[in-house]
C-alpha cells in the first residue's frame, strides 16, 4: 500500500447506542500504531436517539459531509484512505467518493448483514440496513452513489428482499466456509479493492458488537480475506461497528488485516 490518509470518524450515523462513538477511537489508535500515522478526527459524539432512517440521516448529514470532503482530499493527494468508522451507515459518505476517484474498484463488504435494503422494502427503518445500497445507487441518500461492483462476504442474516438481490445477481455473496480467501480472490477477479469490515461478521465475542450472529469469521478467516484482497490493488480500508475488546483486542483485529497495509 502506498502512503495512507488515516481518519477516525466519531460522529453519529444511525446509532442504536453510544458505544461505537466511544470505542472507534480504540480502533483508530490501533491503526495509528500499525501505520505510524496520526489520524484526523472527524465529527463529534452525540447521545444516540434511535429514530427512523430519514431522521437519522439528517442528523448525521453535516459530519458525514465533512468526512466525504476528508476522503476526497486524501484521494486527491494520491493517498489511500484508511478509516475507523462508527457504524456501517458511514459508508453512505465514504464510498461514493471512492467510486468517483476509482470507478473500476469493487467494494468487498464483510458484514453479517447485507445492508442492501432500500426505503421501499426495509422492515426496520434502520439507516444501517441501507448502508451499501445507497452507494450502489439503489436509493438516493443525497450523499452520492457510483459504486458499480460489490461483493458481500460472510453475510448470513439476510432479509428476504436482500436474499433475492443475491439470487438475482445484483450483488455477489462469498459465504463463510472452507477456502474463503481463495473463493474471495476468485470473485475479486483482478479488480482494485475497497475493503469494508463490519465487526459483526466475526464470530460473536471476538470483539464487542451491536449484533451477535452465529457462525461468523475467525481472525484467521479475516486474515485470509485480507490476503485475498492484498493480491490486488487495495485502494482503501474502513473498519466499523467495533464496540470494545472481546476475546481479541483492537490491535489483534488490525493485525488480522495486516496484509492490506503492505510493508
Amino acid at each position: 500500500m502506498t502512503s495512507t490518509g488515516l481518519t477516525t470518524y466519531v460522529g453519529p450515523a444511525g446509532d442504536h447506542n453510544d458505544r461505537a462513538m466511544a470505542a472507534v477511537r480504540i480502533v483508530g489508535e490501533a491503526m495509528a500504531r500499525r501505520l505510524g500515522a496520526e489520524p484526523t478526527v472527524i465529527g463529534t459524539p452525540v447521545p444516540s436517539d434511535p429514530q427512523s432512517w430519514e431522521i437519522e440521516l439528517e442528523r448525521a448529514r453535516g459530519p458525514l459531509g465533512e468526512l466525504a470532503a476528508r476522503i476526497d482530499a486524501v484521494m486527491a493527494d494520491g493517498l489511500v484512505p484508511v478509516s475507523a468508522i462508527t457504524r456501517c451507515a458511514v459508508a453512505l459518505a465514504t464510498q461514493p467518493v471512492v467510486a468517483r476517484h476509482r470507478p473500476d474498484a469493487v467494494v468487498v463488504w464483510l458484514d453479517a448483514h447485507g445492508d442492501i435494503n432500500v426505503p421501499g422494502d426495509t422492515t426496520t427503518g434502520f439507516l444501517g440496513g441501507m448502508a451499501l445500497s445507497g452507494p450502489l445507487g439503489w436509493w438516493d441518500s443525497g450523499l452520492g452513489a457510483g459504486v458499480g461492483h460489490a461483493v458481500l462476504v460472510g453475510s448470513r442474516d439476510l432479509d428476504p428482499s436482500e436474499a433475492e438481490h443475491v439470487r438475482s445477481g445484483r450483488v455477489e455473496l462469498v459465504e463463510v466456509g472452507p477456502d474463503l480467501g481463495d473463493r474471495l480472490a476468485s470473485v475479486i477477479a483482478g479488480r482494485p479493492v475497497y475493503f469494508h469490515l463490519d465487526c459483526d461478521v466475526l464470530e460473536p465475542g471476538l470483539v464487542q458488537t451491536d449484533y451477535q450472529v452465529a457462525r461468523g469469521l475467525s481472525l484467521e478467516d479475516l486474515h485470509a480475506c485480507a490476503e485475498a484482497a492484498a493480491q490486488h490493488e487495495v485502494i482503501g480500508v474502513e473498519v466499523g461497528e467495533f464496540e470494545g475488546d472481546g476475546r481479541a483486542t483492537a490491535d489483534e483485529l488490525i493485525a488480522a488485516l495486516d496484509p492490506l497495509f503492505g510493508s
